[in-house]
C-alpha cells in the first residue's frame, strides 16, 4: 500500500485521473442499482432487466470500434473530458423515466450512457504511460484496476442503500455530478508538450477520418504481436465462463442456497475482495518475475481461476462457494494486472486506444454470450451444472496459453520506444530472454 500512497502525493496528475476515477465509478455503480431496480418497478419484468444489461454490453462493443481509432488521432484528454460531459447529460435525463415511464427510452438512455464509456475507460489506459515515470507506471495499473474493482463493491452498496432512503432521483443526479467531477479532474492534468495527443500526431486535419484505415491497422498489429494476441484471447476465455457468473451468483443464492438478497451480496461481496487482493498480489510479483516466469505465473493463474470456478459450483454451502469464488477472483485480479502492465509497457502509444478498445470489446461481447447462454440453459438445466461448465472453459484457457508457451509462440515484444523504461528503476531491465 505504501507505494500506492507515494504515488497518489508525488504525482499530481495521476492524483488527478485517480480521483475523477473514484468519484465516477461510484457514480455508476449509483445509476446501475437505480436503473436496474426502476426497470422491475415500471414493468415487473426481469426481460426488462435483462434487455437493458444487453443494450448496454452491445453499445459498449459498437462504440469500442470507434473509440480506439478516435484515442489514438486525438487528444485524449479532450477525448475523456467530452465523453463525460455526454454522460453526464445523458445520466440527468434518466430523471425523465420517473415522469414518462417507457421502455424504448429506458433501452435508448441505458445504450447512450454506455456509449461514451469506452472512450474514457480504454482512455485512462492509454494515457497512464504519459503521466507516469517508467518505475512509477506498473504501481498505477495496479492501483487503476484495483479502484475500479473497490468502486464496484462500494458504490453498489451505498448506492442500493441510498437508492432506498432518497429515491431514484438521488441516484441519477448524483452519478451526473460525478461524471462532471471527473471532467474537471482532467482538465486539471497538465503535460509538458501542452496536450495528450498520441506519439506521432500532429495538430492538422489529415487522416483524422481514415477510421477503417486505422481500425485495420489496430487489428494487424494485435495479429502480428503473439503476447498481445494472447492477452486479448486471454481475456476472451475467462469472459467465456465469467459472463454466467453475473447470472450464476443470482441462482445460487436464489434456487441453490435459497439465501435470498443477503446472499447475492455476500457472492459479490467475496468476489469483490478477491479482485482487490489479486490486484494487490498482481502488484507485488511482477517486479519480481523474469518475463519467462510471468508467463508461468499466467499459465497458472489461469488455470486456478477456472479451477476454483468450478468448485465454487460443487460446494455445499454459501460460505465454501463464496470462499472459491474469492480465490478464483484473487487468481483473476493477479492475471489483470500484470497483463495490462504488459500492454501499457510494451504497445506502442499510437495504438494503445485501439488495444485497449480491441481487447475491453472482445472481452464485453464474449461475456454478453456467456451470459445469454447460462440465461437460457438455466430453463433447462441444473444451476450447478450450469456453473462446472462455466468454471471448465474458463480452465481452457490455461492450456491455450499454457501450449502457446511451451511452443515458443509467445516471444516478449519490443519496450515501447516513446517510453523507454529507466534503468534505475525499471525491473525489466533484470528479466532473462523470453
Amino acid at each position: 500500500m505504501g507505494n500506492f500512497s507515494q504515488l497518489l502525493r508525488t504525482n499530481r496528475n495521476y492524483r488527478n485521473l485517480w480521483l475523477g476515477q473514484v468519484v465516477s465509478e461510484v457514480g455508476d455503480h449509483f445509476n446501475t442499482v437505480a436503473v436496474l431496480s426502476l426497470s422491475l418497478k415500471m414493468t415487473g419484468s426481469g426481460g426488462v432487466v435483462g434487455g437493458v444489461i444487453i443494450a448496454r454490453v452491445l453499445t459498449l462493443g459498437l462504440a469500442g470500434m470507434v473509440a480506439g481509432v478516435v484515442l489514438d488521432r486525438f487528444d485524449r484528454r479532450w477525448v475523456m473530458i467530452w465523453s463525460d460531459l455526454f454522460r453526464a447529460a445523458v445520466a440527468i435525463s434518466y430523471i425523465a423515466l420517473l415522469y414518462w415511464p417507457n421502455v424504448t427510452l429506458l433501452y435508448v438512455l441505458s445504450g447512450a450512457l454506455f456509449l461514451g464509456s469506452p472512450f474514457f475507460t480504454s482512455g485512462r489506459s492509454a494515457i497512464l504511460p504519459r503521466i507516469t515515470s517508467p518505475g512509477e507506471l506498473h504501481t498505477a495499473n495496479a492501483l487503476t484496476q484495483t479502484t475500479a474493482w473497490l468502486t464496484l463493491s462500494i458504490g453498489a452498496g451505498i448506492g442500493g442503500v441510498s437508492t432506498v432512503k432518497l429515491g431514484y432521483e438521488w441516484a441519477f443526479v448524483v452519478n451526473s455530478l460525478s461524471f462532471l467531477f471527473s471532467a474537471l479532474a482532467l482538465a486539471a492534468l497538465k503535460s509538458d508538450t501542452g496536450d495528450f495527443k498520441p506519439a506521432g500526431i500532429g495538430s492538422g486535419t489529415a487522416n483524422r477520418t481514415a477510421f477503417t484505415r486505422d481500425w485495420g491497422e489496430g487489428i494487424r498489429y494485435m495479429r502480428g504481436t503473439p503476447l498481445v494476441a494472447g492477452i486479448a484471447l486471454g481475456y476472451v476465455g475467462w469472459a467465456s465462463g465469467g459472463g454466467a457468473a453475473q447470472m450464476l451468483f443470482t441462482l445460487f443464492a436464489e434456487r441453490v442456497f435459497h439465501t435470498g438478497a443477503a446472499g447475492l451480496g455476500f457472492l459479490w461481496g467475496m468476489a469483490g475482495v478477491g479482485l482487490v487482493l489479486g490486484g494487490m498480489l498482481g502488484h507485488r510479483l511482477l517486479p519480481r518475475l523474469s518475463y519467462v516466469q510471468y508467463k508461468r505465473v499466467v499459465t497458472g493463474a489461469h488455470f486456478l481461476h477456472g479451477s476454483f470456478y468450478v468448485l465454487f459450483a460443487v460446494m455445499p454451502t454459501i460460505a465454501l462457494s463464496a470462499l472459491f469464488i474469492l480465490l478464483s477472483r484473487v487468481a483473476m485480479g493477479t492475471n489483470n494486472v500484470l497483463n495490462r502492465t504488459m500492454l501499457l509497457t510494451h504497445v506502442p502509444d499510437g495504438l494503445r486506444g485501439r488495444v485497449f478498445t480491441a481487447v475491453e470489446t472482445l472481452t464485453n461481447v464474449t461475456m454478453m454470450i456467456s451470459l445469454a447462454a447460462a440465461g437460457a440453459a438455466s430453463a433447462i438445466y441444473d444451476d450447478r451444472t450450469i456453473g462446472l461448465i462455466a468454471g471448465l472453459l474458463s480452465t481452457s484457457t490455461a492450456l491455450f496459453w499454457g501450449l502457446a508457451n511451451l511452443a515458443g509462440k509467445l516471444p516478449e515484444p519490443p519496450l515501447e520506444a516513446a517510453n523507454p523504461p529507466d534503468p534505475a528503476e525499471d525491473v525489466r531491465e533484470t528479466r532473462a530472454a523470453g
